[in-house]
């Protein structure tokens, strides 16, 4: 995903975080089978894109966007740590995001809301629902492309099975 260093407005809300060192850790961390760092500038790019066709503050949502998954973790989480980080997380990024970066009220509703319904902060913001819906969106691209291989096995013995029960 290059296209966002060639929108020079984009790059000019977000460089300082893309610069940010704290920020920069997250792309050794593994994240729906890409780095967390991808995945959040996914959401922001494509969050900014649509507030902005919206007439919604994009800078804002560019900002929420690329901060919602702002947490470290170690890579080496229990199963059951990964599953409760999935509910713990958004509190988790909002206060990484707000020791480095100075948030708005919107910009934290973005964080703290973007895992709705699954954590049960609604968001207040008509941008907080894009950048929610976004990463869902993107999330579930990035799982169907990490288990493709994996999906296709599955359907390949599914017909199998189906071709040998059908012969009986």
């Amino acid at each position: 995903m290059s296209s966002h260093k060639k929108d020079l407005q984009y790059m000019s809300i977000v460089n300082n975080i893309l610069n940010n060192e704290e920020f920069l850790k997250i792309k050794k961390i593994e994240h729906h089978g890409i780095s967390r760092y991808d995945h959040s500038l996914k959401v922001s790019y494509y969050s900014y894109k649509i507030a902005k066709i919206l007439h919604l503050d994009y800078e804002q949502t560019a900002i929420g966007g690329l901060l919602h998954d702002f947490f470290l973790s170690p890579e080496d989480r229990t199963q059951s740590e990964r599953i409760i980080s999935v509910f713990t997380h958004p509190k988790q990024a909002v206060l990484t995001a707000k020791e480095q970066f100075n948030l708005t009220a919107k910009e934290e509703d973005m964080i703290r809301s973007h895992m709705f319904p699954i954590n049960l902060s609604i968001p207040k913001y008509a941008e907080s629902w894009i950048v929610s819906m976004v990463d869902k969106c993107v999330a579930t691209n990035e799982f169907a492309f990490k288990f493709r291989f994996k999906l296709k096995y599955a359907y390949n013995f599914f017909l199998f099975f189906l071709i040998s029960v059908m012969k009986i």
